[in-house]
């Protein structure tokens, strides 16, 4: 009979626990950000129940043997379910920041473009897993570009501008990973400045190019459509050395600083605990990153471990787009800081990244040797 040290120790082998414990102090991060501004609102008790959700789900999924994510019918069923809700969106969407993006049920909201970045993860993952042999192929670009490229379109049209920037990095990062030939990327990146270098010369009219520059360069125009970003750069830089102190962040409480629940938290927490404190945010993510890729390292086949991969270019878009953006040096696109900014849907997504990936890890060790066959076959 198996003892209990044994069967506890079998539970928990697929969770890794060094990253729950660096993730913890920046979900507390936000937390912290949030209560010291919004006594009036009910962000804190919200996103608390939100993170209790995720919790559970990160460690239900993680008992789950994922091996079945590999059936290129599942992956379709996924595929055409999340890309039908986002053309259902079109029709039944609520309208939230000029997108719409969202499903609204009474005081419950779910955004299917979060979801669905996780699904091109998995679709990229199987498609490049199956096709290493050949896949100087130049044809795999544009194959498995068009699997980004279908969501990207979607989300592109809601206008979701971020979420569209996002999935293209997903696609950019896991073709160059998968080995796909840098030359054929080249080419491609090529023809793509060349389109839009010819509909910025001969195409676009006046104000379509004053729309992209404010885009590009939001600080060009701190009085229109660069002002979010212009508070948030002031709030970045009176924070200085130490920061003004939990609850004291002039920026935030003032409401100069505008969604600083959501896109501009980092500001907002930047405000308070100054350049030490987002030194020490910058390490954990880091750590985080690290562990994410471990993990993926430690796959048992490339599925697994492009899965992996995939997931650490989700997260480092999301944190770089959004630091970016609360910095002034890239558009102000709506993307949330994983695991900080408020909401459910995002955060949600995040876990359930994680729990597949940490089934993927439990199960892995149990693989039949079939699942490396396979794959060396393109089975």
């Amino acid at each position: 009979m198996m003892s209990p040290k044994i069967r506890g120790s079998k539970i928990f082998s697929g969770i890794d626990w060094l990253l729950i414990l660096f993730i913890l102090p920046v979900l507390g991060a936000g937390l912290v950000t949030m209560k010291s501004f919004t006594e009036n609102t009910p962000y804190f008790s919200h996103q608390l129940m939100w993170i209790g959700i995720s919790f559970v789900l990160l460690f239900g999924l993680s008992f789950i043997d994922f091996r079945f994510l590999k059936r290129t019918e599942v992956l379709v069923i996924l595929f055409f379910i999340f890309s039908g809700l986002l053309l259902l969106l079109f029709i039944l969407g609520h309208t939230s920041n000029g997108a719409q993006s969202w499903f609204s049920f009474g005081g419950f909201s779910f955004q299917p473009s979060d979801m669905i970045k996780l699904v091109v993860i998995l679709m990229l993952a199987k498609y490049f897993s199956r096709r290493h042999i050949e896949i100087h192929n130049f044809k795999h670009i544009f194959i498995s570009g068009l699997y980004a490229f279908i969501p990207f379109l979607l989300v592109f049209l809601q206008p979701d501008f971020g979420s569209a920037i996002i999935i293209l990095f997903i696609w950019f990062g896991m073709t160059l990973v998968s080995g796909i030939s840098k030359k054929h990327l080249m080419i491609v990146f090529g023809i793509v400045v060349l389109s839009f270098a010819l509909l910025w010369g001969f195409v676009f009219q006046p104000y379509q190019k004053a729309r992209v520059i404010n885009f590009v360069q939001p600080l060009s125009n701190i009085h229109g459509s660069g002002y979010n970003v212009y508070q948030s750069t002031i709030a970045v830089g009176s924070g200085q050395i130490l920061g003004k102190g939990v609850g004291f962040g002039t920026q935030s409480r003032l409401k100069f600083l505008p969604e600083y629940q959501t896109d501009f938290i980092f500001a907002a927490f930047s405000e308070e605990w100054g350049f030490v404190g987002v030194m020490i945010l910058f390490i954990l993510f880091g750590l985080i990153i690290w562990r994410i890729l471990r993990m993926a390292l430690l796959g048992t086949t490339n599925f697994e471990i492009l899965f992996g991969v995939g997931l650490a270019i989700y997260f480092m878009s999301h944190f770089i787009v959004n630091v970016g953006m609360n910095l002034g040096i890239m558009p102000v696109t709506g993307i949330t800081l994983p695991f900080m900014s408020y909401g459910g849907s995002h955060l949600i997504t995040e876990f359930i990244g994680l729990g597949i990936l940490m089934g993927m890890s439990r199960y892995g060790r149990v693989a039949h040797r079939d699942d490396m066959h396979n794959e060396f076959l393109g089975i």
